[in-house]
């Protein structure tokens, strides 16, 4: 298996470098040029329907549509994370590729804005507003500050700690707040108060992961603040909804990874178990159920389809995270994998964006898939070589003990 693997990831190499690192993205119909010299397409509306309508579409319109392939600072992140730890823990060259990321991100930070922080490279119609294109927002910033840090880490940049920094000091400044006994960081807006439960724990993630570096006591207390409120919202089954709004209450597998890794990140970084019981919990109810016996992993916790590439290199990333808690882990990432090589990969050197119950949408999206799964593919590679976990899991009673 680790054979075919690097020629997949070499293979998956090749296509993205050769495309620039630049793509198309689920959700990025509002950059098509019709939206300009239509007017009447340009309101609330019409932008719902035509960006849910190219999501859905099996046949990929956006050529005819005018929709340019770009670049987002999303995947370049997702792009450098992958290739510092290939350059570290594999005999894979892409060292070369690391100043080249860190440039890219510095030119596709947020305009306008004193802080580094990263927004989508497509404007996005939510129920009330529209969000323009690279309008920083709490997730896009947290993955790209997580990748400089793994930049400073890896390669003593103060330029990469700085910029995390920044970004921190971005989500601690402008988006969070707490009000009425509930806390949270704002997305996917600075104006919405939502309880988005993946983005408050990332967001936490990342401010511990800052103040670790930092010893900046601001950053501890709003990380440690929100983390508990979302913590408290898990359900008694191990699962968290997406958000308390009404119509954000469903359940699914990648969101769920996030919660999860946020939360182990935290308890690493802030040297606390008072999250032990709720991770393990989620993480029970994880495995129970997200995954087929043949390696297809489930979108939502109580049915399959769509089956989402997204969702797949989450699912690899989870249980590589977790795989010192239930030995077979790694051995369930490598069956996912397997199931998504069959359906999934095309030998062009790409992957596919979803599997539906009646046909593929075979559509290649370079943020929401070929970033996500080089990252996966990675750290199945690299993982068993690279020493990254902690040497006591905090769910032994020897970390208990010494927390």
């Amino acid at each position: 298996m680790d054979a075919q693997l690097k020629t997949t990831l070499l293979k998956l190499l090749a296509f993205c470098e050769a495309n620039d690192w630049a793509g198309y993205d689920p959700y990025d119909a509002l950059n098509s040029r019709l939206f300009a010299s239509l007017p009447f397409l340009n309101s609330r509306i019409p932008r719902l329907v035509v960006t849910q309508a190219l999501k859905r579409s099996p046949v990929n319109l956006r050529g005819l549509l005018l929709i340019p392939k770009v670049q987002n600072a999303k995947a370049i992140a997702l792009f450098l994370s992958a290739f510092l730890k290939l350059s570290r823990y594999s005999d894979i060259e892409v060292g070369r590729f690391i100043p080249t990321m860190i440039d890219r991100l510095v030119a596709l930070r947020s305009p306008g804005i004193a802080y580094c922080c990263w927004g989508y490279s497509f404007p996005w119609q939510t129920r009330t507003l529209i969000v323009r294109a690279g309008a920083p927002n709490l997730v896009c910033t947290t993955f790209v500050a997580n990748a400089l840090l793994d930049a400073y880490e890896q390669r003593h940049d103060s330029a990469c700690l700085d910029m995390a920094v920044s970004a921190a000091e971005y989500i601690v400044n402008e988006l969070y707040w707490s009000q009425d006994g509930s806390a949270g960081f704002s997305y996917p807006q600075p104006s919405l108060h939502l309880e988005v439960h993946n983005a408050n724990f990332l967001a936490s993630a990342l401010l511990c992961r800052v103040h670790q570096h930092t010893g900046n006591e601001k950053f501890f207390a709003p990380a440690l603040q929100v983390a508990r409120y979302s913590a408290a919202k898990q359900r008694a089954d191990g699962s968290w909804y997406y958000g308390e709004e009404r119509s954000q209450q469903w359940i699914d597998n990648f969101h769920t990874g996030y919660n999860l890794c946020a939360l182990r990140s935290i308890s690493h970084d802030a040297k606390t178990a008072e999250f032990a019981e709720c991770i393990r919990k989620g993480f029970h109810f994880y495995q129970a159920h997200f995954f087929r016996e043949d390696g297809a992993v489930r979108y939502f916790h109580d049915r399959t389809y769509p089956i989402d590439i997204h969702t797949v290199a989450q699912s690899i990333i989870t249980l590589l995270e977790f795989q010192d808690v239930a030995k077979g882990n790694r051995s369930l990432a490598h069956s996912v994998l397997r199931w998504a090589l069959d359906r999934m990969w095309d030998e062009r050197g790409f992957f596919y964006y979803r599997v539906l119950r009646s046909c593929t949408i075979r559509t290649s999206y370079m943020r929401w898939s070929q970033a996500w799964m080089f990252l996966a593919l990675s750290r199945l590679l690299c993982e068993p070589s690279a020493a990254a976990k902690p040497a006591q899991s905090e769910f032994s009673p020897a970390y208990m003990e010494a927390c």
